[in-house]
C-alpha cells in the first residue's frame, strides 16, 4: 500500500476544473467549440522579453474587450496567463468575437505556434468557446 500524494496531470486538473461551475456542481456537457484561427496582432509593438520563454503550444490565453479603444471600439485584448497584454485579435477577425463576449459568453485562446519573424514575434492562436 502506497502512502502520500498521487500526482495528477495539470492538464487533467483544468480539464475537471472547467467541468464544474463555482458552486462545485458538475456540468456534463462542457465543450470548447473553435472559432477562429488567427495570429496575435500588434506583437511587434509590445515588448515582450521575460514573457517570450514562458509562450508555448497549448498554453491558455485569456481575451479581454476593450471597447474604449480609440483605434477599434470592437477590440479584444489577448493576454498571458500572468495578464501580460500580448497584442490584440486582428480587426478583421473581431467583430463576431467581440458580440460573444459582450453577451457574456466564455471566449479564450490557446497558443498553436510561436515562432520569430525578422523584427517581430508571431504568435498563432485558436479562439475557443466554452459552452455548457
Amino acid at each position: 500500500m502506497q502512502s502520500g500524494l498521487v500526482p495528477i496531470d495539470p492538464a487533467l486538473l483544468a480539464l475537471i476544473h472547467g467541468a464544474f461551475l463555482p458552486d462545485g456542481t458538475l456540468q456534463p456537457f462542457v465543450r470548447e467549440i473553435m472559432l477562429v484561427e488567427s495570429h496575435v496582432a500588434g506583437t511587434g509593438y509590445r515588448d515582450l522579453t521575460g514573457v517570450e520563454e514562458q509562450l508555448a503550444p497549448g498554453n491558455l490565453l485569456p481575451l479581454q474587450r476593450e471597447p474604449d479603444n480609440t483605434h477599434d471600439p470592437l477590440a479584444i485584448k489577448i493576454m498571458d496567463k500572468s495578464g501580460h497584454h500580448l497584442g490584440y485579435v486582428p480587426k478583421a477577425k473581431n467583430e463576431a468575437l467581440a458580440r460573444l463576449l459582450d453577451a457574456g459568453k466564455l471566449l479564450f485562446g490557446r497558443i498553436d505556434t510561436v515562432q520569430h519573424q525578422s523584427h517581430w514575434l508571431r504568435i498563432d492562436v485558436r479562439i475557443y468557446l466554452r459552452d455548457w
